[in-house]
């Protein structure tokens, strides 16, 4: 299907319809695109204007109540999305609900409808050059040996090269009892993305530092456990660690860098829901236009791509809105260059941590 390497990133998040109900006298919002998939494909698509935003790839299950205005807003960002009718079924709907200290409750509403390798047999999404998988280690092992075998079924389509393995492990197993676990998953993928608290939960170490920051040296200690037990077949993989408001940290052997967040203030961040999905899927994009395998320079690179996507992420409910004007596009009308320009700037004076 399609030209040969027309894919640069591939999430097998789902997408989810939300429901969100605030703190009053704030109203509730209803029929807002979210889920890890949705906020994934974001951050990638932030990077790729059109043509290159065909290159973007998600899969989205559309139930027979899917509103006709969700599919504008996907048909906008002109995507390689596949949209899938399932009209025997509801499509995956969530119901969030912010509380105090960003505290958020989260329950389905509807039967969720899991995304795997089966998704992508028959589909150009099978040859993109980089997967996000979110979910638990043993899961992990099994989606990238069955992705892998399924283009083994079809050497002479795909491109010769491995395509890069980015994993988002899933919060509720995050435990003790999975590190083992999380260690074999580990040299199956090339990147390794937990958020501080899932990172200590492996450990049953609690990241968070005494004064309103995380634990920067307890973070840096458990990354070193991840790395010395080796990432990726060659154990030249990384650990990228987001922490938030902190940033993040960025780890392969021999070398660890922090970076700042975006934003700075607290107030510029409105919903901090799929902001680590935004930032993945900035990262993989960064990676992969870097070229292949990631040098520090392109994991550098791929940090700061990502951290520009979850800034976009994180301003509002919902997705960004994106806009053209002459000069190409904006979200929240805002170049993406020129954010970027100015990320980088403030990066030249950052000390570490």
């Amino acid at each position: 299907m399609g030209e040969e390497g027309g894919i640069d990133f591939c999430t097998l998040g789902m997408f989810i319809i939300d429901e969100i109900e605030f703190p009053p006298p704030i109203p509730p919002v209803t029929n807002i695109i979210g889920g890890a998939g949705s906020y994934s494909a974001l951050g990638a698509r932030i990077f790729s204007p059109p043509p290159k935003s065909r290159a973007v790839g998600w899969i989205v299950d559309c139930g027979s109540d899917f509103p006709s205005e969700l599919r504008q807003s996907i048909a906008q960002w002109d995507t390689g999305c596949l949209l899938r009718e399932t009209p025997r079924r509801l499509t995956t709907r969530g119901w969030n609900s912010y509380g105090e200290n960003e505290h958020r409750a989260f329950r389905y509403t509807t039967p969720k409808l899991r995304l795997d390798h089966h998704a992508l047999a028959n589909t150009q999404l099978l040859w993109s050059k980089s997967f996000h998988l979110i979910c638990h280690p043993l899961r992990c092992i099994d989606l990238v040996e069955n992705i892998m075998a399924l283009r083994d079924q079809f050497p002479h389509v795909g491109s010769e090269n491995r395509p890069l393995f980015i994993w988002e492990p899933v919060p509720d197993l995050c435990t003790v009892e999975e590190l083992t676990n999380c260690f074999k998953a580990l040299k199956y993928v090339d990147v390794v993305s937990p958020n501080h608290s899932e990172l200590g939960a492996f450990f049953g170490e609690d990241t968070n530092g005494q004064n309103g920051h995380v634990d920067y040296r307890l973070i840096e200690k458990l990354c070193g456990q991840l790395l010395q037990n080796g990432i990726g077949a060659n154990g030249q993989g990384c650990v990228v660690v987001r922490a938030a408001k902190d940033g993040c940290l960025v780890a392969r052997q021999g070398f660890q860098k922090w970076m700042p967040a975006y934003h700075q203030s607290p107030e510029k961040v409105i919903d901090p829901t799929g902001g680590g999905n935004g930032f993945l899927g900035g990262l993989a994009i960064g990676l992969v236009r870097g070229g292949s395998p990631p040098s520090i320079n392109n994991l550098v690179q791929g940090a700061i791509w990502g951290s520009i996507s979850a800034s976009f992420a994180i301003e509002q409910v919902g997705m960004p809105v994106l806009s053209h004007i002459p000069q190409g596009e904006t979200w929240n009308n805002v170049r993406v260059e020129d954010r970027l320009w100015d990320f980088k700037q403030r990066l030249e004076k950052y000390v570490q941590p």
